[in-house]
């Protein structure tokens, strides 16, 4: 088939690979335009269009794909279908339409689960086990087309949703090529949605990462890791937030205070509701992430330190405010 790939950053860039390495032929890329980058913020290609470039096949970078003149191109590429990996641009049904198989999306969680903008890190903040990807088919509503295929993953006991969205963007790149192939076969199945089993997985915001040390292990452990790398959950010590980025396992270790750390040569021990948890990256403020154990040993910390809620609980602590 002729395909029109539409995508955006790293994540994008395996199924990328594997369909223009496919029997199929990718005869143009839809990206988000240059943005900003780097302490110059100098112009910068997507990591998509970068690909394409190098693969040598035409690339579009339009603002919005409501321009008439945008949509005519696309026609003029006659495109079979458009697979979409995180594009980051909202299609019009007038461009929907343009394809003779459509859209068709790869989206990192099992549909109806996590429809949104963030379906990886949703799984893992809801302690989930387990999810996937879906290759569903783009319609008007949010992530609510037929689905053509699905594959299931484990999520790691310690892993961090950055970690299994760089996992599924390799392992869904022939998940994605399964499902064109079966379309251009006309073996492929779509399976409407049941919208009553749908989640949502909206974008994660910095006021919501912030980590709460009183809740249970589990749930902290889950904050952290569906949080990293981006916003990063974040918490205070003397006064400025830090982010903890990623967890070891913990070892067997007596109950400590929620947010009092303990240091030992090799890990980073803090306590919570329950149950410590052990520490494996930190990033202290203006700094870059750093290993647990090399932060503690240069903040010189007290018997007493802790990590709190917020700036004025460290500022009440060393008052001997709290009670």
């Amino acid at each position: 088939m002729r395909l029109l790939f539409a995508g955006t950053p790293e994540a994008a860039l395996p199924s990328l690979r594997t369909l223009l390495d496919s029997r199929h032929e990718v005869v143009g890329v839809l990206t988000r335009a240059d943005a900003p980058s780097g302490r110059g913020r100098k112009l910068r290609p997507s990591p998509v269009k970068a690909l394409a470039l190098e693969a040598g096949v035409p690339v579009l970078t339009p603002a919005t794909l409501r321009d008439a003149a945008v949509q005519q191109q696309i026609r003029e590429l006659a495109p079979d279908a458009a697979p979409v990996v995180a594009y980051g641009n909202l299609v019009p049904q007038a461009a929907l339409d343009i394809p003779t198989h459509g859209w068709v999306n790869l989206h990192f969680s099992l549909l109806p689960a996590w429809r949104g903008a963030a379906p990886a890190q949703r799984a893992v903040l809801a302690g989930q086990r387990e999810t996937g990807m879906s290759v569903f088919r783009l319609e008007k509503g949010l992530d609510t087309g037929d689905v053509i295929t699905t594959a299931r993953t484990t999520i790691g006991e310690l892993e961090t949703s950055g970690e299994l969205l760089d996992r599924m963007a390799v392992s869904g790149a022939s998940v994605l090529l399964q499902a064109l192939d079966a379309l251009e076969d006309g073996t492929a199945t779509l399976t409407p949605q049941d919208g009553s089993l749908a989640t949502h997985a909206a974008k994660l915001s910095t006021a919501e990462a912030r980590i709460e040390w009183t809740l249970p292990a589990e749930e902290v452990s889950a904050h952290i890791r569906g949080m990293s790398p981006q916003p990063g959950a974040w918490t205070f010590f003397d006064g400025a937030r830090a982010k903890i980025l990623g967890l070891d396992e913990a070892p067997e270790h007596p109950r400590l205070p929620p947010g009092r750390i303990e240091a030992t040569k090799r890990q980073v021990l803090v306590g919570t509701g329950t149950d410590v948890i052990a520490l494996s990256t930190l990033a202290p403020a203006g700094k870059r992430p750093m290993r647990a154990a090399d932060w503690a040993r240069g903040a010189a910390l007290a018997a007493d330190a802790a990590f709190t809620q917020d700036d004025q609980d460290q500022m009440n602590e060393k008052d001997g405010v709290r009670a």
